[in-house]
């Protein structure tokens, strides 16, 4: 078994991890592999911090006890010993290796079930994702840029030294990239990233050319700098195409996606509002005149969806919103990089030159 301390190898091989903080703690940050299984709740866990401020570590530690005892005791045992057996090779982790893990690994082998613990906690874990990522960017690396809809991050994950940060952000950089997969918090998706630098370990990184935020989530900032100095190769394909893949991404696949989740009718009120959110998050920079004209568009097209199934008239307002928004903008960012641009092509042509 992999030592409690390697933290490098247990973030590298996605090694399973009870993590019995509270999950208010959990959902501030956490590791890709980690799943939750508390010790004590939220309400719990601020009962003993308030005890332990007010009264020492004795009382604090003696008012856990009795907050957690009994049948209450007795079902988070049960959880832990339900998540060893479906993988044994997990470790328990809590804020920085303290009581609650001691606990829980207490509790256990009381219980007969053995479980080694993470050496210094989530604390631990977090500042080796840091370090990592610190490392792994000072590496080459070459970006993807071009405008919306030339298949960058499909591009990206073709590419053994792709790192799909938008992915990982669970978000596709712009108005209209949310997913159906909620965002991590910036602790988690930081942590993300860095196991997947480590798990892939690449000489030369590829990634695409990006804002600082992805949603709600920003770029850590020694990733910032680096990208900011890399090569920049430019995917440029003809406009249809563009428009194929965008039809394809925003409305076949988010359509068929809100329906799998939420049914028919509260599927299709999703999509339509997903839609709307997207224009009226620019409506400023669009003008509000133009802003209407599209949205009247996009309801026409939302109509003509629902009643024959076709996407086609989503081009109506999609055409002019590439050509008069998004397409001026990007090329307005990528001239302010010119110097720093070493190819442009196709898709299959920029494939080929980051292949070579």
């Amino acid at each position: 078994m992999t030592n409690g301390t390697d933290f490098r190898a247990i973030l590298r091989a996605g090694t399973p991890i009870i993590d019995v903080r509270a999950p208010v703690e959990y959902q501030q940050g956490s590791v890709p592999a980690a799943f939750n299984l508390p010790l004590m709740n939220d309400e719990e866990r601020a009962a003993v911090g308030t005890s332990y401020k007010r009264h020492g570590a004795e009382a604090a530690l003696k008012l856990g006890h009795s907050l957690v005892k009994g049948e209450k005791r007795q079902q988070r045992v049960s959880a832990w010993i339900e998540a060893l057996q479906r993988h044994p090779e997990a470790y328990l982790c809590c804020a920085r290796g303290g009581q609650r893990s001691h606990i829980t690994q207490e509790w256990l082998r009381e219980a007969g079930f053995d479980a080694p613990l993470i050496v210094g906690g989530y604390k631990s874990l977090r500042q080796t994702a840091i370090a990592v990522t610190e490392e792994a960017v000072q590496r080459p690396m070459v970006l993807v840029g071009g405008c919306t809809g030339n298949g960058k991050t499909e591009l990206i994950r073709t590419h053994a030294a792709g790192i799909d940060l938008e992915g990982l952000a669970h978000h596709r950089g712009s108005s209209f990239g949310r997913t159906l997969v909620p965002q991590l918090s910036q602790a988690s998706f930081e942590n993300a990233l860095a196991v997947e630098l480590l798990q892939r370990d690449a000489s030369r990184w590829v990634l695409e050319d990006e804002g600082h935020m992805i949603g709600a989530n920003h770029l850590p900032e020694c990733l910032r700098n680096r990208m900011a100095q890399a090569s920049i190769v430019v995917v440029e394909d003809p406009f249809e195409i563009r428009l194929a893949r965008l039809r394809e991404e925003y409305f076949t696949r988010m359509h068929h996606d809100f329906m799998q989740a939420s049914g028919e009718e509260k599927g299709w009120q999703e999509y339509s509002e997903y839609l709307h959110h997207g224009l009226f998050a620019i409506r400023r920079r669009l003008g509000l005149q133009r802003f209407a004209e599209l949205t009247e568009r996009l309801d026409s097209a939302l109509v003509e969806q629902q009643q024959s199934g076709t996407t086609e008239a989503h081009l109506s307002w999609l055409k002019p919103l590439l050509s008069e928004y998004y397409d001026p903008m990007y090329r307005y960012q990528l001239s302010k990089k010119a110097e720093k641009i070493v190819f442009r092509g196709t898709w299959q042509e920029v494939s080929g030159w980051i292949s070579l």
